[in-house]
């Protein structure tokens, strides 16, 4: 197993090319509906979605533990579909660890280089390079019951890249850690795979796992591929409605389009909107149609009550931490979150019950056609 650093994905060329995937499991719709995206060499990749959404299934298919029902799947330009599993050289990582119990760490991590006949003397060396790669070089000769939850899934990630294998695929490795251990996983998940360098398929339902470890989100939802993009992009540019509410919180409030003066006008609340749009207004909606207007809780900024803006009462303050939430009911009948710091002047004006008007930047707006 060679260590090296991962390369930039926006300059390698496709290493792997899924091309109007689909399965059907004779439904209603496809559990996997002409899924198509590339993925460079060494990039970390997450399938993110709801519970059917379809990203364990794209999973099993790549893994070859299902047949599709029509598509492709290419690897280095050639299609792997009619492979079987142990042709397609894939480490893949289970949920549940799937270790051996009557096998020590050494035993289990040996375990796929026995079944390839590797020598005795190889597989010395590669076994001690891929716990040292997981940082558990001390731990070879330990049963499984005798490591915590988050040694065995590092003993699982080794057994996986130990046989150098040219993809990894992590089926929700963290949903069974405490908060704490996923917390570490995380960052030990994301610091393997960029020293190995391994191209790696991450499935995951989880926002904040998605965001923090990959350079590429892949949004499903019921089948089809919302949005493929960095974290940032995901996050900040939500391409459909879905992805924005999906991927942390949004204020969704409902608003309509004019022209006036040839410009395209935004009405919210029963407030015309003084500050430029952003660029992206949804094609034919600016001759009076509705569109929702996004915005996330943290990008709204308080102001004292002011006429001709939009305005409305504080209903509610919870403090949480790192922040404090507010709860604003508008002039107009609609709700929105605020998140404010806790000695921030906006926090300040927030009291129960208090007046206040809102806005927000037009880079920290997105609209959706309604």
């Amino acid at each position: 197993m060679t260590l090296r650093p991962s390369p930039l994905a926006d300059t390698a060329p496709p290493h792997i090319r899924i091309d109007r995937l689909t399965f059907d499991y004779g439904g209603a719709r496809p559990a996997v509906d002409a899924l198509s995206f590339d993925i460079a060499k060494g990039e970390f990749i997450g399938l993110l979605g709801p519970s059917g959404c379809g990203k364990s299934t794209t999973l099993r298919m790549f893994a070859g533990l299902l047949a599709p029902t029509s598509g492709q799947i290419m690897i280095g330009g050639q299609d792997i579909v009619s492979r079987p599993p142990w042709e397609r050289n894939l480490g893949l990582v289970f949920q549940s660890y799937a270790l051996f119990p009557h096998m020590t760490v050494e035993q289990n991590v040996a375990f796929g280089l026995r079944l390839r006949k590797v020598s005795k003397e190889d597989q010395r060396a590669r076994v001690a390079e891929a716990l040292r790669a997981v940082r558990l070089e001390s731990y070879g000769s330990r049963w499984p019951s005798e490591l915590s939850g988050g040694q065995q899934q590092r003993v699982a990630i080794a057994r996986a890249i130990v046989i150098e294998p040219e993809i990894l695929l992590l089926d929700e490795p963290l949903s069974n850690l405490d908060a704490r251990l996923r917390d570490e996983m995380r960052f030990e998940i994301r610091d393997i795979q960029t020293r190995t360098g391994i191209t790696t398929l991450f499935v995951t339902h989880d926002q904040q796992e998605a965001l923090t470890m990959c350079d590429r989100i892949a949004v499903m939802n019921a089948g089809r591929l919302e949005q493929i993009g960095t974290p940032t992009d995901v996050y900040d540019r939500a391409a459909t409605p879905f992805v924005a509410n999906f991927i942390g919180r949004a204020n969704n409030l409902a608003s309509r389009l004019s022209l006036v003066d040839g410009q395209p006008v935004l009405t919210c609340d029963g407030q015309t909107l003084p500050q430029p749009l952003p660029a992206d207004v949804p094609e034919n909606s600016a001759t009076g149609n509705s569109v929702a207007a996004m915005v996330r809780p943290h990008a709204i900024r308080l102001r004292p009550p002011a006429p001709d803006q939009i305005s409305g009462t504080v209903i509610r303050r919870v403090f949480v931490g790192s922040m404090i939430e507010i709860e604003i009911r508008l002039d107009g009948g609609q709700t929105l979150i605020a998140e404010l710091r806790p000695n921030s002047p906006d926090a300040a004006l927030a009291h129960l019950d208090a007046r206040v008007t809102v806005d927000w930047l037009p880079s920290d707006m997105r609209l959706f056609a309604s």
